[in-house]
């Protein structure tokens, strides 16, 4: 089965895309809020794998009032 580390996908101001990677789900989810203040269009996208199952697993984060919600999540 795949196991990778959780990644975040974080758009700048200039159309680039910054790639931060964590240890566990965990500590990403911590820090949801820092990634989605520092994103320019206060969106992040999230690829983990899941445990158990096959293949990669995709969430799409926005910040709403404030707060964190996953809008979009799936299999890629």
């Amino acid at each position: 089965m795949p196991n990778f580390k959780p990644s975040a996908r974080i758009n700048n101001r200039n159309f680039t895309a910054t790639l931060e990677l964590f240890s566990t789900y965990r500590e990403l989810k911590r820090n949801i809020v820092r990634l989605l203040q520092s994103s320019f269009d206060n969106e992040v996208s999230v690829s983990r794998s899941r445990r158990g199952e096959w293949g990669e697993w995709a969430e799409t984060w926005i910040l709403s009032n404030g707060k964190p919600k996953r809008i979009k999540q799936g299999w890629m």
